[in-house]
């Protein structure tokens, strides 16, 4: 029995670092501006078509760094032109900002592209196999979970322990005092926007290598899953987002493994139904009175 479940398992802690990875950037941008970033799937999708188009020219050496540094330079450009004239806007207003800048990518995606679907490059060791027990599996499997808990726990220090973090708590608390004690609003903002954007671009690489293909809508159900993720952990809170991604990956492969394959998806969204009912802050989320 374990054995038939055992690379289910493997599969779903893989995927649950890889939903993490994104979710963490839904949950840093909400825990500062209130804001769900509509087009956070889409940079994840964007990172994974840099790779294809510059391995095409480049070495695997200069292309990983380039696929980091060009989608955090795609996630800025998203914040300063959707959503910084926006800053004093009603909430909706910027909701629609985003879901426009989401919609906008994919189909600047799928102009690029021609609409095909783009083979994702091999990327070297990680898609080598490897045998844990009686399974057989692809060393990401193995990378994924440590390497995400690894950057979590480093994302966590910085928030914790720099001056910039510091800043980030503290806009995250209050937005307005903080603008009235002199922190700089537009720069915490944008490194919010510039770590989220470099770990979807390292989740991307992670995904694709189990998922070879790209396609421009390729990276909207792991963005919602993602985002259920961070709701479910309680939207604001890293760990909890973290925690909420491992369950929900473990917990959609374990249904593939009892043969309910085709609910898998819809487990997700009925998961984000009962969270929202019985408990709308999450595992770790905090209440928060609004103002008025």
């Amino acid at each position: 029995m374990f054995d038939r479940i055992l690379p289910y398992l493997l599969a779903g802690i893989s995927v649950g670092g890889q939903y993490a990875l994104i979710a963490v950037g839904y949950t840093m941008v909400y825990g500062i501006l209130r804001l769900i970033n509509f087009a956070h799937g889409d940079i994840f999708t964007a990172a994974g078509f840099f790779m294809v188009y510059l391995t095409a020219s480049l070495p695997m050496s200069v292309s990983i760094p380039l696929v980091i540094i060009l989608t955090v330079i795609l996630g800025f450009t998203v914040e300063r032109v959707a959503y910084k004239p926006l800053r004093t806007a009603p909430r909706m207003s910027v909701m629609i900002s985003a879901i426009g800048a989401s919609y906008l990518m994919q189909n600047l995606m799928w102009y690029v592209t021609g609409g095909l679907a783009k083979q994702y490059p091999v990327l070297p060791w990680l898609g080598d196999t490897v045998q844990i027990g009686s399974a057989s599996t692809k060393i990401v499997t193995i990378v994924t979970p440590i390497l995400t808990i690894l950057l979590v726990i480093a994302l966590v220090t910085l928030i914790q322990k720099t001056k910039i973090g510091m800043a980030m708590r503290a806009v995250s608390h209050d937005f307005e005092i903080s603008q009235l004690m002199g922190i700089r609003i537009n720069s915490v903002i944008s490194v919010t926007f510039i770590i989220g954007s470099a770990l979807a671009a390292v989740g991307s690489m992670l995904f694709f290598t189990n998922y070879s293909t790209v396609t421009p809508t390729v990276g909207a159900m792991p963005g919602l899953k993602a985002f259920v993720a961070a709701v479910f952990g309680g939207i604001g809170s890293i760990p909890g987002a973290v925690i909420g991604a491992f369950i929900i990956g473990i917990a959609e492969n374990l249904i593939r493994a009892a043969g309910y394959t085709a609910f898998s998806d819809a487990f997700t969204f009925a998961l984000l139904i009962v969270v929202l009912l019985f408990r709308p802050t999450g595992l770790f989320g905090e209440k928060t009175a609004e103002k008025v």
